[in-house]
């Protein structure tokens, strides 16, 4: 890299850490390298100086001065066989240009100081360089489900545009505690960072808040246990950072088996559940024409409220959105 560039953040990078975003792009940057460059003020985001662990914003501008060439592509270390075996094993669907996984839960779409083992690291099993897929979106480390990756830099950006403009439908289902009331409706809040790293949590904030994003959240009652559980699903019309589980949070029904975003209560009824969120369907607009509608099987964590519950994958409506648009 010879020159000054100037790179936009894309949507379904909303949130990433700077240094990560720098990994990304070119992982042969040390951590030590980039807070020297954004100490220096080398490295700029929309004009002004910003630290490395600085979160950014889609469509944030991103200075980068330039660079040292990384080592070429086959002389970077990869992945072992029996992590190849374990990628290929979470294929959904693949064409020439999309790769859909039922990501496991537990498991980071995205590395960190603290976390070696990722989504982002496995995609080596396809390649380097051109073949290695890109992330269009993001799912939390505990959530489970459906993720779509594009196998080209233009498969990549045409999923991402339809996340961005929200031609993409997405659907999760999730265990909570209690019983909403309406059991459908609209949850419209706007939600704020506050913390640092692992502290890091969304609470419900006022738009006159600089730290404010709007944040809309559509959920549907599927099913109920007594009254002590719902099983709803949740379509997210906003992108924000732990969206879901800090609405139902705020409306007073956390999503079961949460660490972060519980009451007393929840805690009480999860046991040694763990979260109980997945994204069940996605559909979006091919890169190449057509619709994408794809679902992941629930995981076994997700099976494990199922089951204690008395709940079954077969009561929900394929779109229980169509459903609640027809009442």
């Amino acid at each position: 890299m010879a020159e000054v560039k100037l790179i936009t953040v894309g949507a379904a990078e909303d949130g990433i850490r700077l240094d990560r975003w720098l990994r990304r792009r070119w992982p042969h940057l040390g951590q030590t390298q980039i807070h020297k460059l954004a100490r220096s003020g080398q490295i700029r985001v929309d004009g002004g100086r910003a630290k490395a662990d600085t979160r950014l914003d889609a469509g944030a501008m991103i200075r980068v001065p330039p660079l040292p060439e990384g080592p070429p592509p086959q002389a970077r270390e990869g992945i072992s066989d029996r992590d190849a075996r374990f990628a290929r094993s979470l294929v959904l669907w693949e064409d020439d240009e999309v790769l859909i996984l039922n990501k496991p839960a537990g498991l980071a779409v995205q590395g960190g100081t603290k976390t070696s083992h990722h989504i982002d690291r496995l995609l080596g099993a396809w390649g380097e360089g051109m073949d290695r897929p890109r992330l269009t979106h993001r799912l939390d480390r505990d959530t489970s489900g459906v993720l779509i990756l594009g196998k080209s830099p233009d498969a990549a950006a045409r999923l991402s545009g339809g996340f961005a403009r929200r031609r993409a439908h997405k659907t999760y289902w999730a265990l909570v505690e209690g019983h909403p009331r309406p059991g459908e409706g609209t949850i419209e809040l706007p939600l704020a960072k506050v913390g640092v790293d692992d502290r890091e949590r969304m609470v419900p904030s006022d738009m006159k808040d600089p730290r404010a994003k709007p944040a809309v959240t559509d959920y549907v009652t599927v099913s109920r246990a007594g009254s002590r559980v719902a099983w709803l699903a949740l379509s997210p019309q906003t992108g924000r950072t732990h969206q879901l589980r800090a609405h139902l949070l705020a409306i007073g029904h956390p999503i079961l088996g949460d660490p972060k975003y519980n009451t007393p209560a929840s805690l009480e009824l999860s046991g040694s559940l763990k979260l109980q969120l997945h994204a069940r369907r996605l559909t979006i607009p091919h890169p190449s024409g057509g619709l994408i509608d794809i679902e992941a099987p629930i995981s076994p964590e997700m099976k494990a409220g199922f089951t204690r519950f008395g709940f079954a994958a077969s009561e929900a409506p394929k779109d229980p959105f169509t459903e609640r648009l027809r009442r």
